[in-house]
């Protein structure tokens, strides 16, 4: 499973959010079925952000996206492909340590 330096942190959380459930349900589904995320969780959400200058406050689903680090690069890809806004938020959250066995889950279900 460490593919990686010792010491360098394998795991993350990918976030980002789409404007309706329906969108988070087929790109989670995606996700997941392709291999770049051992499990994404959806919670619908509200956010407050300015955008070209306008103030905004909508209605969102957030996607959080359990992952390995080395397949960030390949999932930010595929969500900007297949997300529907023109700047959407992807970040990257380092999972600093977690349960050996739901890590190891994790691995095998974005291994291949």
């Amino acid at each position: 499973m460490n593919e990686e330096a010792p010491g360098q942190k394998l795991f993350c959380m990918v976030l980002t959010t789409v404007p309706s459930e329906s969108q988070s349900e087929v790109l989670a589904r995606e996700i997941v079925s392709s291999g770049l995320g051992a499990c994404v969780q959806v919670q619908p959400i509200k956010s407050f952000y300015l955008w070209k200058g306008e103030a905004c406050a909508e209605p969102e689903w957030r996607l959080c996206i359990k992952t390995r680090r080395a397949l960030y690069a390949r999932l930010e890809g595929f969500i900007r492909a297949h997300h529907p806004y023109e700047v959407p938020q992807i970040v990257q959250v380092p999972i600093e340590e977690g349960a050996a066995d739901y890590l190891d889950w994790v691995a095998a279900m974005t291994a291949g």
